[in-house]
């Protein structure tokens, strides 16, 4: 039982980053493959900032029953996708990304729905070849709300996913 919900978890987060919704004007270029880690980087045309649309996925728990699944749309410094976070048997979150990205360090909001509550969390990734890593939250006592710990280190690994879309 618990390898079909691994399965499924796994096929959801694939399927996630593989819809057929186009998110970029005709005059864009995608960046796939390889070049993951320069795609901010990459030298523009006709003022044309080019884009990237780039997958992730984590897992973890006892038997990787919990997953987040991460997709991000890198259009020069700017930084738009979505986010969602799985729990095995829990309330989910998923949401919108926004921010801007700078080297290879994303600043972003996630503007989230769990248990029909809306919220936000400013959240925190750096970007490599293979992976996202992002800050870990605490739990702030004086607000009772998450917030990204800027005293950690990027702990929280994401795995690039093969279904980049294009």
């Amino acid at each position: 039982m618990k390898l079909i919900i691994l399965c499924c978890v796994a096929a959801l987060g694939i399927v996630s980053c593989s819809s057929n919704t186009v998110k970029q004007a005709k005059t864009d270029t995608v960046i796939a493959g390889d070049t993951l880690a320069k795609a901010a980087t990459t030298a523009q045309t006709n003022h044309t900032p080019t884009v990237s649309s780039l997958c992730f996925l984590r897992t973890e728990g006892k038997t990787n029953q919990d997953s987040t699944s991460i997709e991000l749309v890198i259009k020069g410094d700017v930084v738009s996708g979505q986010m969602t976070w799985m729990p095995y048997q829990k309330d989910s979150r998923k949401g919108v990304l926004a921010g801007t990205i700078k080297g290879d360090t994303i600043q972003a909001k996630w503007s989230f729905m769990q248990e029909g509550m809306n919220d936000t969390l400013n959240l925190k990734f750096k970007l490599t070849k293979d992976q996202l890593a992002q800050k870990p939250l605490k739990l702030n006592v004086k607000t009772g709300r998450d917030q990204t710990d800027d005293d950690a280190g990027y702990k929280l690994l994401y795995k690039a996913s093969t279904s980049v879309k294009k």
